[in-house]
């Protein structure tokens, strides 16, 4: 049967995980799937992070980086879908110019009970950020 969700209040992200202002909505908290909407001031972006099932993005508006530990600083736009696999290290945020939101799925709950669905590192230094 369908069922109206309520919405819950906004959060704006922790300073251990990101470098300026994020906030993210929780779309979906299910038993397997994760949804969130997450918006990034100009130049905020996310510390090095991975997830144990993978990470789907799927920009919806602005510009954006995102980058994989040891590869290429790629910029991201709206349409753009982005797949990271389980324990890929990488960073993900907006252009220092432009607000960027995107979609952020991935998989937890039941099936991950003995591992974090996702574990943060350092933040993502200047250089690495302008590194495109």
């Amino acid at each position: 049967m369908m069922e109206l969700q309520p919405k819950t209040p906004t959060i704006q992200g922790a300073a251990e995980m990101f470098i300026g202002n994020v906030y993210f909505d929780v779309l979906a908290k299910g038993d397997d799937m994760r949804v969130n909407i997450v918006r990034f001031t100009p130049g905020a972006r996310t510390a090095w992070h991975s997830h144990a099932r993978g990470q789907t993005l799927h920009v919806t508006e602005g510009v954006g980086r995102i980058q994989a530990r040891g590869g290429e600083v790629i910029e991201i736009r709206p349409g753009d879908t982005i797949y990271t696999p389980p324990g890929e290290w990488h960073w993900h945020g907006a252009s220092p110019d432009d607000f960027m939101a995107h979609l952020a799925m991935w998989e937890g709950g039941a099936s991950v009970i003995d591992e974090p669905e996702s574990t943060w590192g350092e933040q993502v230094t200047d250089g690495e950020y302008n590194a495109l």
